[in-house]
């Protein structure tokens, strides 16, 4: 386990990082939208001017999905998961667990959501721990024990104290925002090639032809490669948010436990692509268990809870 001064540290790696991913994502929206520009929104003569504009389209595009995330991405990730906001008063325990757990990590106390959901799971959000939130589902509740219940409440209050809410949150909305730019670069290249089959002109401006097609790959590509960058940065945080639990409650079996319920629960549960990093284990069944390959949303399950037991 990291000493005590090193999470200052990671804290503020995983803040820097934060920045540079979301300044990547932003380059992907500048991007996209020039190359929608000057591939389809104007004649070939025009064709600068085209770029020009769909670069600020692009801007336009990132700041919107950017400040949604920010002032409208909590009460947005809780609506599409069917989260409701409860009080003390009607679960106890669990309100008690997230009192210790927020006291014991130094942070505020977060609003406390469930989800009517069978699969045991959970997951973080907010953009800092002055407005953080945590959601469980019911099934979690039912079916781990308090000690198990501390150590999942314990990683979620980890990813709010190392800010990881805030990158997860603003990610999944970018990501959303890519991939329906993406989804428009495609339909407009696909009308494009309807209108010049029909209309049987050949030649064109080469240039223009040469976006179409950076257009065609960059909007099949911008999502995978934002995929990737998220996912590889999902599972490093998760290492870190399982040794935060540790910090806090001093006991690593109960997020061990926890997490070899949740691996190995077979029980389906629907989530989007763009939410599914941000759960303490996988909402697909087939993925709960965890890979340490590009394209998993979280680190092996066996892995981590080898990390955890190393911790005792």
């Amino acid at each position: 386990m990291p000493e005590r001064r090193t999470f200052r540290d990671l804290i503020a790696a995983n803040k820097r990082n934060s920045v540079l991913l979301m300044l990547l994502m932003f380059a992907f929206f500048l991007v996209l939208g020039g190359v929608l520009g000057g591939a389809f929104l104007v004649p070939p003569d025009r064709l600068w001017e085209g770029v020009a504009a769909g670069l600020g389209v692009g801007g336009v595009a990132a700041a919107i999905f950017g400040l949604l995330g920010w002032y409208g991405g909590t009460g947005t990730l809780m609506a599409f998961h069917g989260a409701r906001k409860i009080r003390k008063q009607d679960s106890p325990q669990l309100f008690n667990v997230v009192e210790e757990v927020a006291i014991a990590a130094g942070v505020p106390m977060p609003n406390v959501y469930i989800m009517d959901e069978a699969a045991p799971n959970a997951f973080a959000t907010g953009t800092s721990p002055d407005n953080a939130s945590v959601a469980v589902t019911t099934g979690l509740l039912e079916k781990l024990d308090r000690n198990e219940l501390q150590g999942v409440i314990a990683h979620e209050i980890g990813h709010i104290r190392n800010f990881d809410i805030r990158y997860s949150m603003l990610m999944a909305m970018l990501a959303g925002g890519l991939v329906i730019l993406s989804e428009v670069l495609l339909r407009a290249s696909f009308f494009r090639s309807n209108r010049r089959s029909s209309s049987n002109r050949g030649g064109g401006n080469q240039l223009q032809l040469v976006l179409v097609l950076v257009g065609i790959v960059l909007a099949i590509l911008a999502p995978i490669i934002t995929a990737i960058i998220q996912l590889a940065m999902s599972r490093q945080r998760e290492y870190l948010a399982d040794a935060s639990a540790v910090e806090f409650t001093r006991n690593p079996e109960g997020l061990a436990g926890a997490l070899a319920k949740l691996g190995g629960d077979k029980t389906p549960m629907e989530c989007s692509n763009a939410t599914e990093s941000m759960f303490i284990v996988s909402p697909k069944v087939g993925l709960r268990g965890g890979a340490d390959d590009l394209f998993s949303t979280h680190p092996p399950i066996r892995e981590r809870i080898k990390r955890l037991m190393a911790l005792r």
